[in-house]
């Protein structure tokens, strides 16, 4: 294994994790709005979805992208408009109150998990992952290090987003305010889209 190689992946996994993109704005307002432990189903479902893509991306599912580009333009125009309603969702919303926290909530497990597939940033670092870094290792051990280290990278950086939002919650105390942030996160979660239509 190429330890420099190695470095220069870990680099670009932490520089990409840790980044603005959909998932982190939207782990942010959702610390905000419904506290760190009601958003822990969120988290895990991005880590396992984004780890799941890694995996099965690196074993050979890309290739069947790459005879099929019409799934990638499908793929990238769901997941635009996905981003918009979940852009107009968050607007929207406001703190909980003890009253309608049946009613709503944060994303579930299997919804962030789904997400990762129509992430427009997440197929960047997968693209970029598998590709760049296919030589860190032997296949297939090369794609287990790059999923084990996206598992690893990836909790870490959800949950400090997370707690980033949760540690809000005492500052942005009134309702006005919470509305005020989750419409500027809405509005960064569709300045995510602007590398996706500027590829279209």
């Amino acid at each position: 294994m190429s330890q420099s190689l190695f470095y220069a992946f870990l680099t670009f996994m932490v520089v990409m994790y840790f980044t603005p993109g959909p998932n982190n704005i939207m782990l942010l307002s959702s610390g905000l709005t419904y506290g760190f432990r009601r958003t822990i189903p969120h988290i895990v479902g991005i880590v396992i979805g984004f780890a799941f893509m890694v995996a099965a991306v690196g074993l050979g599912l890309g290739s069947v992208f790459l005879a099929y580009p019409v799934l990638q333009t499908i793929l990238k125009y769901a997941g635009a408009a996905y981003l918009i309603y979940l852009a107009a969702a968050i607007a929207m919303s406001g703190p909980t109150k003890p009253g309608d926290g049946a009613a709503r909530g944060p994303m579930t497990f299997w919804g962030a998990a789904m997400f990762q597939w129509i992430n427009a940033k997440g197929w960047v670092i997968v693209i970029g992952t598998i590709t760049a870094y296919a030589a860190i290792a032997q296949f297939p051990l090369n794609i287990a290090i790059q999923t084990l280290i996206s598992l690893l990278v990836g909790t870490v950086s959800t949950v400090v987003w997370a707690l980033f939002g949760s540690a809000l919650r005492p500052v942005l105390t009134s309702e006005r305010l919470v509305r005020a942030f989750n419409v500027l996160m809405a509005v960064l979660l569709l300045a995510s889209l602007y590398p996706v239509f500027m590829d279209a």
